[in-house]
């Protein structure tokens, strides 16, 4: 059967605790929903394999990963990351970045690539914030970069938060650009500055924000970009308890086509991760989360007149393999 490749593991899920505000579960519910439906082939899950220390020193600091991993971390450093320490959190954290590693791997074969987890776009070099313990996006790019003929990047952050680690990373780096739609008054509260940043006023629904999407991503697309990273936030939902904005599902889907079909049409590889999102329902995030790559077999996969898959018809035109 064939279909998009999707990373997970069963160890992107760590207990911390009942009633945190994140909602880890959420991996492996949209992962069983996704192979119940059929949008999801259970062959075509993959689990990915722990990151190494050395791949993860492209972007972080020796002392953070060394303090990582011995549960070293300060309280305060605790405290910003907002997740308890422990050896599963650790170990999920590893996997994930992993992930979209593969994800990104995939995509120069196939066009797309998706990661059941990713987008932690809060994590600096030197310590986590918002719930990211690292920048798996941005180790992926220095990978990628190093050891593939790969040179410019482009990253359509679209969670309701900035960006703001991501942006950091890149800040002086010309052939990467990060490009991040977010709620003005949300967190972070002291926001970095990315080479597109795009405030929203709370309550922003559907239709003003498809329309600045629209035209921002002709923008950004001018940036020539070898791969697309693509952080799908389900939390600018109306029903999400941190997103401050009024999107609808219907909404977000649309927004995911969007970004979608401009990576396939451009003959340019892109990589979904999923990023936040804290809905009420856990139901209705997961469900945001599985349109995700719903519209991803919808916009790559679906089948032509003739048979052949869109896949095949938009191969990208810069893969290197």
């Amino acid at each position: 059967m064939q279909g998009p490749r999707i990373f997970y593991s069963p160890d992107y899920y760590a207990d911390i605790g009942e009633g945190h505000v994140f909602p880890i579960k959420k991996f492996e519910l949209a992962r069983d929903i996704l192979i119940a439906e059929g949008t999801v082939d259970p062959s075509m899950v993959i689990a990915p394999s722990e990151v190494s220390v050395e791949d993860l020193q492209r972007v972080h600091t020796g002392d953070y990963i060394g303090r990582l991993q011995t549960g070293d971390l300060t309280k305060m450093e605790i405290r910003r990351l907002g997740l308890p320490w422990s050896k599963a959190l650790v170990r999920r954290s590893f996997l994930a970045v992993s992930g979209t590693i593969s994800a990104a791997l995939a995509s120069l074969h196939s066009g797309v690539g998706s990661n059941l987890a990713g987008g932690t776009h809060h994590a600096f070099p030197d310590r986590g914030e918002g719930f990211c313990v690292l920048n798996d996006v941005a180790v992926a790019v220095e990978k990628l970069r190093e050891e593939k003929d790969l040179r410019r990047f482009l990253i359509v952050d679209l969670d309701v938060h900035q960006g703001n680690g991501t942006a950091y990373i890149f800040r002086d780096d010309p052939d990467v650009f990060t490009f991040s739609m977010h709620g003005q008054k949300n967190y972070p509260l002291y926001k970095e500055v990315s080479n597109l940043d795009i405030e929203l006023a709370d309550g922003t629904a559907d239709g003003e924000y498809l329309s600045i999407l629209a035209e921002a991503l002709g923008r950004v697309l001018h940036h020539e970009p070898d791969l697309i990273f693509y952080l799908a936030g389900a939390d600018p939902y109306e029903e999400d308890k941190l997103g401050r904005l009024s999107l609808t599902k219907a909404g977000l889907l649309e927004r995911d086509r969007m970004v979608l079909e401009a990576a396939r049409d451009a003959g340019i590889p892109v990589v979904t991760t999923m990023s936040g999102g804290y809905a009420k329902d856990i139901a209705d995030t997961v469900d945001i989360h599985c349109n995700t790559i719903r519209a991803v077999r919808r916009v790559f996969y679906q089948t032509s007149e003739s048979g052949e898959s869109a896949t095949a018809e938009a191969a990208p035109a810069n893969s290197n393999l």
